[in-house]
């Protein structure tokens, strides 16, 4: 799922700032037999020849050595009335130092339309967030021709949940290649001891991936076709530096970008230390309320979004109400969140979505990820939040490792022993947020920027209603106050959490949303 974003991992020690993604979930063993059947695999053979080849072949030691050679398969998607043929690279891409020396092999699973047109065919490079965690959740959840299900009557369920064709892929609109971040999925540093330097920051990350998104597209032949990203959660921040990498580093020019519950700005993430990023997760908070008395609508969520960049943020930013000030507000406050008047007020009005008593309720447990839902909480009678395990992040979620093992084995041909890393918290904890000369990458600035200097590159933002992790109003307030290009940015909110995809109906509605905008 998600991403998740880091996990929400607290980032106290660098101004309080939280890191929270989607996109990241560790592996859960659950059986690597599917009950499902693409249309029709022919026979593994080699992949296409790689960028290296011109070179002498690396000899790899360690892990790197452990992934096996590139393998394509063929298979047909039924999608409507119609059949897509389509054929399948799982396979990596070597990154190179200045001296021509290797330093990771990238892992990547790329999905072409048979017969069509190169040149006109849109290309879309997918990761997830953290940062630490693997392409397996947009792979699976969103837009790979295969979908990891849940059983309907219970959506927690991890152990019963099964692979089966998407008929929501994007294939019908665009060519798609996941990409594993260095240190993520099947993606390995050759020097793991210079990893932390070479690749776990922002700005090294950036680098890493136009890198590889260069060399996928040279060895395949498509700097005709028009480039877009995707990026999940913390994958929103990647897609900016990826962005501004690409046209920086590798001349390569997008058409567009797509983001799924995306982070914008770090300092947006941890509401105990900044008003307007409070302001930001009440309207998440409020909907998860109307939700459950059933009168969530799109006109009650702008209102939502109207109380709390209005009186909601006016008085949290303000001097700290007293007296009678204070007990209305708190009450005021309870009333829009459905959470509890002396809980609000312990907390000053500003809900912190981590804490226990914020997360716990009639026995049971809230998810960060998806505020509506919950699972029976272990410890109702009160323990540190450290304690409380999240619904998504430690449960259902960490299924999609194991079935993304199972199925690049036993569909797509890649044979490893390595384990599918879907989230690394290693990886998550050595992460450099710094920017150019900025203790924390701005973001805002770079899309600013990316919108200026191509007149013609266009946004797609979705969000779930009810994610606390990277709520939807972060979304609309950058948006709002973006000057130039605002017209180009659209934004789409859906019924559903971080990952909104995992609701059928949402992911239906998220694919027919994205290919018109994709369309010519």
């Amino acid at each position: 799922m998600i991403f998740f974003f880091s996990e929400r991992t607290a980032l106290k020690r660098r101004r309080r700032i939280l890191l929270r993604s989607a996109a990241c979930l560790a592996m859960l063993t659950f059986g690597t037999t599917n009950s499902w059947a693409i249309d029709k695999t022919t026979t593994t053979k080699p992949a296409a020849p790689d960028v290296d080849a011109k070179k002498a072949a690396p000899t790899f030691t360690g892990q790197a050595a452990l992934l096996p050679a590139d393998s394509v398969t063929h298979q047909t998607l039924t999608i409507g009335a119609g059949k897509l043929s389509y054929t399948t690279h799982a396979g990596t891409l070597t990154l190179r130092d200045d001296k021509g020396d290797p330093t990771a092999r990238v892992f990547y699973v790329a999905y072409t339309l048979d017969g069509a047109p190169d040149d006109r065919r849109p290309v879309s490079f997918f990761f997830n967030g953290g940062p630490g965690g693997g392409s397996a959740f947009l792979n699976l959840g969103a837009a790979g021709p295969v979908a990891l299900n849940f059983p309907a009557g219970n959506p927690t369920d991890g152990a019963n949940a099964k692979l089966a064709p998407n008929p929501d892929s994007w294939l019908g609109a665009t060519d798609m290649v996941f990409i594993d971040a260095v240190g993520t999925g099947y993606s390995i540093p050759v020097k793991p001891e210079d990893a932390n330097k070479t690749f776990y920051g922002t700005k090294q990350d950036a680098r890493a991936f136009a890198k590889a998104i260069e060399l996928w597209t040279s060895q395949f032949g498509r700097h005709a076709s028009p480039h877009y990203l995707v990026g999940e959660s913390y994958g929103g921040i990647r897609s900016i530096e990826v962005a501004t990498a690409l046209q920086e580093q590798q001349n390569l020019i997008l058409n567009g970008i797509v983001m799924v519950s995306p982070a914008l700005e770090m300092k947006f993430l941890d509401p105990a230390a900044n008003p307007l990023a409070a302001a930001m997760l009440l309207p998440s908070l409020q909907s998860a309320n109307l939700d459950g008395q059933h009168k969530l609508t799109p006109e009650a969520a702008n209102e939502a979004y109207g109380y709390a960049f209005g009186p909601y943020l006016s008085a949290l930013a303000g001097p700290p109400p007293e007296g009678d000030a204070a007990h209305s507000f708190y009450a005021d406050v309870a009333g829009h969140t459905g959470l509890d008047a002396g809980i609000i007020a312990r907390q000053r009005g500003a809900p912190d979505p981590q804490a226990h008593d914020v997360r716990s309720r009639d026995g049971r447990l809230y998810s960060l990820y998806d505020a509506t839902l919950s699972i029976a909480d272990p410890f109702p009678e009160g323990v540190d939040n450290s304690d409380s395990p999240d619904p998504v992040l430690f449960g259902f979620g960490r299924a999609y490792g194991s079935a993304f093992e199972g199925y690049a084995a036993q569909t797509l041909g890649f044979h490893t022993e390595l384990t599918y890393d879907l989230l690394n918290l290693d990886v998550n904890r050595a992460w450099d947020y710094r920017g150019d000369g900025e203790l924390i990458a701005s973001e805002i600035p770079a899309l600013r920027k990316l919108l200026a200097l191509n007149p013609t590159l266009r946004v797609f933002i979705a969000n779930g209603y009810f994610d606390l992790v990277c709520p939807f109003a972060s979304s609309r307030w950058v948006a709002e106050h973006i000057p130039v290009g605002r017209d180009r940015i659209a934004l789409h909110v859906y019924p559903g959490g971080h990952m909104l995809y995992t609701r059928p109906a949402t992911r239906t509605a998220l694919s027919r949303d994205v290919k018109a905008f994709l369309a010519p």
